[in-house]
């Protein structure tokens, strides 16, 4: 398979299963605010309600565990990058005193694992 295959797979797979999430999400019972709130500095794949927190969700879609677990590649640079994109729109959404947290969902073969406050800011 060539490399811009490859990519654009990747890229579909991902968008799928981000789409997948936020039906996840929404049966739940969040209230979702964003899908792929970009900044300068990166990007949050879903930004949503859980009550009164706000919830900021990393979406990681595999097909299988060859490269480890989907959260395993939420590294620490990852999550520096969440939570500068988060504070931004903390700020600008003038919500700076709302109750936050960082949640993970894993998507391996359809199967939906949500990880509810995975790391911390």
């Amino acid at each position: 398979m060539q490399i811009a295959q490859k990519n654009f797979y990747k890229k579909l797979l991902g968008r799928a299963g981000e789409l997948k999430a936020v039906e996840f999400l929404k049966k739940k019972g969040f209230k979702i605010v964003k899908t792929n709130y970009k900044t300068y500095c990166g990007e949050i794949d879903v930004i949503a309600l859980d009550g009164e927190n706000v919830v900021f969700i990393e979406v990681k879609t595999r097909t299988n565990e060859d490269f480890g677990l989907p959260s395993e590649a939420v590294t620490a640079k990852k999550r520096e990058k969440y939570y500068k994109v988060a504070s931004e729109f903390l700020q600008r959404e003038k919500k700076t005193d709302c109750p936050c947290r960082f949640d993970v969902i894993e998507i391996e073969n359809g199967q939906i694992n949500h990880i509810i406050d995975a790391f911390c800011m």
